[in-house]
C-alpha cells in the first residue's frame, strides 16, 4: 500500500520538495481529508473542494510567510491549512479549542488577517505590499477572492487604488461563478465575456508556440514578449476593466491545471506593476453531488452519512420568511433586498412567489440598505435581509440614508447573538450597540417565532427605521413559562409577584430564565430600543436587578436599563452580565455557559 504523502507535508517546502508526478495524488488526498472532516464537523466544503490545486500553485510559485497569502472571506482556507503544517489539528478544525474555520493570525504565521467578511482581501492585500515596498522587502503579497467578491464596492475602491502602485501586488480571481447564492449583475456577465473570448486565447497559444519553436532563444522570447501581448489582447479583445484601471491582466487560466496555475503564477511575478490573475475553477470540484449543487454544499452543518447535508434548524428564519409572504401577498408595496444571501435569510420562498419585487444585490450590504432607502422614498416598503455580522458593514447607510431620511425601512437581521463554530468574524453581538446609537431607531428582539411575526407586522406600519432580529436555528421555539404578571407591547413581566430578585433580559435568554428555580421576577423586553420606562417601574422595587444580554457590555440594552433605574432613584443593586470582547469559536451552548449566559448563570448572579 502507497504511504500516504498529507501526514508528511509540515510546511510549504516540504510540498516544493515533492516531485511534480505526486502533485496529482495530494491534491485527491486534500480532497479526501477536506470531505472526511467536513462532513463530520461540519463547515464550508464546496469552496475548498475547488482551490485545492490553486492553493497547491500558490504555495508552489510563493514562499510563504515571506511572500504573503491574504485569503478573502477565507472560508476557502482549509486546503492552506493542510499545507501549512496544521495536517495533524485539521480532524478539530470548527470545534472547540480547534482550528479555525478561517484564516487566524494566532495559528500560524501562514495567516495574516482574521477574515470572515468578503471583498476586503485587495486592501488589506495592497496595504501589506506597500509596507513591504517602503522596507525594500522584494518578496510578493497576493490577494485571493472569488468572483462574488466583486460584487462589494470595497474591492473596486482598492482595485483603483492599486493601479497606481508599483508594489508587488498579484490579485488571484478565482472564478467559480459562485458565492453562496449564484452571483448577480453586470460584474457577473462582465466575468462570462471575459471567459468567452476563444480569439484572444486562440492567438496567444499560436504565438508562444511560434516564439518557442525559434532555436536557443526561443524560450527567453516567449517569456519577454509580455508587452507585445499585451498589445494583442487590447487588438482582440478590447481590453478589460482591471488593465483600464492599471493591472496587468492575465488570463483566464484553469484553475485545476497545475502546470497552467503556476505559469500564470511566475508570469504575475514579472509584471512591473499589479498584476490580476484570472483562474476558473469547479465549486465543489471531486464531489460529484457537491459540483452538482454547489450552493447547498457551500456550507454544510454535520451529518453523519456524508450522502446528502443536514441544514441546521431554522424555525426563526421560516417564521420570518411564512410572514413575510404572507404580507407581500396582502400588500403590493412589500419589496425583499438581500446581499448574495436568499438562501440564509430565507428570502428563496419570496423570490419564487414575487420575483417582480425581489432584489438580490451581490455581496452589497452597504448598497443595500441605501437602494433600499431609495424604494422606501417611492412609496415601496422594503424589507432588507441580512446576517448579524453582516449588517455591521453598513452603518454608516443606517444612519444617513435611512434614519436621517425618516424612512420607513425594515432590517431582518438573522443570526443574531453566539452563531457559534464560524466564530469571532460571524457573532451576531454587536448589532444593538449599534444600532443604539441610530436616533430614531426601533429594534426588535423577539423571543418566540409568533412574537416574531408579530413584530414584521408592527414594522410594516412603523414610520421610520426597524430592526427585528433573531438568532440561528430553533431557539426560540414557544416553551413553559411562569405566570404571566404583566403585558405591555414592549416587555412581559413573569414569575413570583413577591420575589425581590428581578431578571430582565430579552430574545432566547429569556426561557433561560424560566429555568431557574429561584423565585424570580422576569421582565422580558420584546421592544429593545427605544425602552419602555414602565419596564423599569415594573422592577423598581425589588432589592436586586439582574440583567442578561447576549449582545455587548458596552453600548447595550443593559447600560440603558440601568440608566432608567437609576433615573427613578433604584435603591437596589444592579448587575449585568453580558459580552465582552471578540468571543472564540465553539458552539452557542457553550459560550452562553461561558459568559453566565445560560440558566446556571443566572442562577449563580442571582444568588452572589
Amino acid at each position: 500500500m502507497t504511504e500516504p504523502l498529507l501526514p508528511h507535508i509540515h510546511s510549504p517546502a516540504d510540498l516544493r520538495r515533492l516531485p511534480p508526478e505526486q502533485y496529482e495524488r495530494l491534491a485527491q488526498e486534500i480532497r479526501g481529508a477536506l470531505v472526511q472532516t467536513v462532513t463530520r464537523n461540519g463547515g464550508h466544503l464546496a469552496s475548498n473542494l475547488g482551490v485545492v490545486e490553486l492553493t497547491m500553485a500558490l504555495h508552489l510559485c510563493f514562499d510563504s510567510p515571506n511572500d504573503a497569502l491574504v485569503w478573502d472571506v477565507s472560508h476557502q482556507s482549509y486546503p492552506h491549512k493542510l499545507l501549512t503544517g496544521r495536517y495533524e489539528q485539521f480532524a478539530a478544525i470548527r470545534q472547540s479549542h480547534g482550528l479555525s474555520g478561517f484564516t487566524s493570525p494566532a495559528e500560524s504565521e501562514h495567516d495574516f488577517f482574521y477574515a470572515g467578511h468578503a471583498s476586503t482581501s485587495i486592501s488589506s492585500a495592497l496595504g501589506l505590499a506597500e509596507a513591504k515596498a517602503l522596507r525594500g522587502d522584494p518578496h510578493f503579497t497576493i490577494a485571493i477572492l472569488g468572483d462574488g467578491a466583486l460584487t462589494g464596492g470595497l474591492a473596486y475602491e482598492a482595485l483603483n487604488n492599486a493601479g497606481r502602485s508599483r508594489a508587488n501586488l498579484i490579485v488571484v480571481l478565482n472564478d467559480n461563478e459562485m458565492s453562496i447564492s449564484r452571483n448577480v449583475g453586470a460584474l457577473s456577465h462582465y466575468l462570462s465575456r471575459v471567459r468567452s473570448r476563444p480569439e484572444y486565447r486562440r492567438t496567444k497559444r499560436r504565438v508562444e508556440r511560434a516564439l518557442r519553436k525559434i532555436p536557443l532563444i526561443g524560450g527567453e522570447l516567449a517569456v519577454g514578449a509580455a508587452a507585445i501581448k499585451r498589445l494583442f489582447k487590447r487588438l482582440l479583445t478590447n481590453t478589460t476593466l482591471f488593465e483600464d484601471l492599471g493591472l496587468d491582466y492575465i488570463g483566464p487560466v484553469d484553475g485545476h491545471d497545475l502546470k497552467q496555475l503556476c505559469a500564470a503564477l511566475e508570469s504575475a511575478k514579472l509584471t512591473p506593476r499589479p498584476a490580476l490573475v484570472h483562474v476558473r475553477t469547479i465549486k465543489g470540484k471531486g464531489l460529484e453531488r457537491a459540483e452538482a449543487a454547489p450552493d447547498q454544499y457551500h456550507g454544510v452543518a454535520q451529518y453523519e452519512d456524508a450522502a446528502e447535508p443536514t441544514a441546521p434548524g431554522t424555525c426563526c428564519t421560516d417564521a420570518f420568511s411564512e410572514e413575510l409572504c404572507a404580507l407581500a401577498a396582502i400588500d403590493p408595496r412589500i419589496c425583499a433586498v438581500t446581499a448574495a444571501m436568499s438562501l440564509g435569510t430565507g428570502l428563496d420562498a419570496f423570490r419564487k412567489r414575487f420575483p417582480e419585487r425581489f432584489f438580490d444585490v451581490g455581496i452589497a450590504e452597504a448598497h443595500a440598505v441605501t437602494f433600499a432607502a431609495g424604494l422606501a422614498k417611492q412609496g415601496m416598503r422594503p424589507v432588507v435581509a441580512v446576517y448579524a455580522t453582516f449588517l455591521q458593514r453598513a452603518f454608516d447607510q443606517l444612519l444617513h440614508d435611512a434614519a436621517l431620511q425618516g424612512l420607513p425601512l425594515v432590517l431582518a437581521v438573522d443570526r443574531s447573538g453566539f452563531v457559534g463554530l464560524d466564530g469571532a468574524t460571524h457573532h451576531g453581538l454587536y448589532d444593538v450597540a449599534m444600532c443604539a446609537g441610530i436616533p430614531g431607531a426601533t429594534v426588535y428582539s423577539p423571543a418566540t417565532c409568533g412574537e416574531l411575526r408579530g413584530a414584521l407586522r408592527q414594522a410594516m406600519r412603523a414610520p421610520g427605521l426597524t430592526v427585528i432580529r433573531y438568532p440561528r436555528g430553533t431557539a426560540i421555539k414557544g416553551e413553559q413559562t411562569p405566570p404571566l404578571l404583566q403585558s405591555a407591547d414592549a416587555f412581559e413581566l413573569y414569575g413570583d409577584p413577591a420575589a425581590k430578585i428581578a431578571v430582565v433580559t430579552y430574545g432566547r435568554l429569556f426561557f433561560a430564565a424560566c429555568k431557574a428555580a429561584a423565585p424570580l421576577k422576569i421582565c422580558k423586553l420584546k421592544r429593545v430600543l427605544p425602552l419602555d420606562p414602565a419596564a423599569a417601574e415594573a422592577v423598581l422595587h425589588c432589592d436586586r436587578v439582574c440583567f442578561f444580554e447576549e449582545g455587548m457590555r458596552s453600548g447595550g440594552v443593559g447600560e440603558r436599563f440601568a440608566l432608567a433605574l437609576l433615573e427613578r432613584r433604584f435603591a437596589g443593586e444592579f448587575r449585568l452580565a453580558a459580552v465582552e470582547g471578540f468571543p472564540r469559536h465553539a458552539p452557542a451552548e457553550e459560550l452562553l455557559a461561558e459568559y453566565g449566559l445560560d440558566t446556571a448563570g443566572i442562577e449563580r448572579l442571582c444568588r452572589e
